[in-house]
């Protein structure tokens, strides 16, 4: 004789207060959960590289101001550029280098910017390369 044997035939009980659950709201129940909350998007966070801002030689920084110079000469046609350029993190130390290619409307030399005609600006102080492509 088994120990259970004076239940083991019993109809399965049914809760007269709650009212069933469905397969779905019990598997519920051991659904993973995240014990740290944000515990992932700190590792992502962390995980994620930044480049460091190359500083330019003597040699890259005549060029660029050549380039400037030249797109000044020309912002009447307003030329076509790619522009190389360093977008620091707003999170952590490092950035990373963008290209951006659009026609400039004007370079504003005291807020030390590149204007394109659709609105965007560059600090000067942030280009790595200019690139005029033409007009």
């Amino acid at each position: 004789m088994n120990e259970y044997d004076d239940i083991i035939n019993l109809p399965h009980h049914q809760s007269t207060k709650h009212k069933h659950m469905s397969n779905y709201q019990r598997a519920a129940q051991f659904a993973p959960f995240a014990a740290l909350t944000g515990y992932d998007a700190a590792i992502d966070e962390t995980a994620r590289l930044t480049d460091k801002k190359i500083e330019l030689s003597e040699e890259q920084q005549e060029y660029l101001n050549q380039q400037i110079q030249l797109l000044i000469e020309r912002i009447s046609e307003k030329p076509t550029v790619e522009i190389i350029y360093f977008v620091p993190d707003e999170r952590k130390s490092g950035g990373e280098y963008v290209t951006v290619t659009g026609d400039v409307r004007r370079v504003d030399d005291y807020n030390r910017e590149i204007v394109f005609t659709n609105g965007l600006t560059v600090k000067i102080d942030d280009v790595w390369n200019i690139r005029i492509i033409s007009k």
